[in-house]
């Protein structure tokens, strides 16, 4: 089972429908919408400010979600896919975008709708990502448009895919 965990008067809320790895960590001031899935070793950290996650999100093996004490927030919108071992650090993160593998987003930056952080990349503090958007790099940079539909076919496929991942340990 999960390690769930209350802190400073907060107790994580996960909807009744969640996957959650044996080994995930979720602590504090946390909230996990309907059908997501927090994966092995994932650890979201509501010890020093919120972390609210919208439905259908995956939170992939090994990542990393905290804020800033009294200065940043996580917001994740629905239906977004954060790949393996990223850390989200206070960021805003809006719906169906995908955070690839090993990337970091840090604090006060936001994600727009669609949009791709590509694997490895390094979002900068304050960056605002556009929506349906290619950004790549240490640090992260603007490398092209992304078409909507583009973007909706490959940020839908992975979210729904890990849903019907986490039916299969259920």
């Amino acid at each position: 089972m999960a390690l769930i965990k209350s802190v400073r008067g907060f107790t994580p809320d996960i909807a009744d429908d969640c996957f959650l790895a044996e080994n995930a960590t979720i602590v504090g001031d946390v909230k996990v919408g309907s059908g997501s899935s927090i994966w092995f070793n994932a650890v979201l950290r509501g010890d020093v400010n919120s972390i609210r996650i919208g439905q259908n999100v995956n939170i992939q093996d090994g990542s990393v979600l905290h804020t800033l004490y009294e200065k940043s927030t996580i917001e994740i919108g629905d239906f977004v896919s954060v790949g393996h071992n990223v850390t989200i650090h206070g960021a805003k993160i809006d719906n169906y975008a995908l955070i690839g593998m090993g990337a970091t987003v840090l604090d006060h930056a936001v994600v727009g709708e669609g949009a791709i952080v590509a694997a490895g990349a390094l979002v900068l503090a304050n960056t605002q990502i556009e929506p349906y958007s290619l950004w790549a790099g240490v640090p992260a940079k603007f490398v092209k448009k992304v078409a909507p539909e583009q973007s909706k076919e490959i940020n839908r496929r992975i979210a729904h895919n890990y849903g019907m991942y986490a039916s299969w340990y259920k």
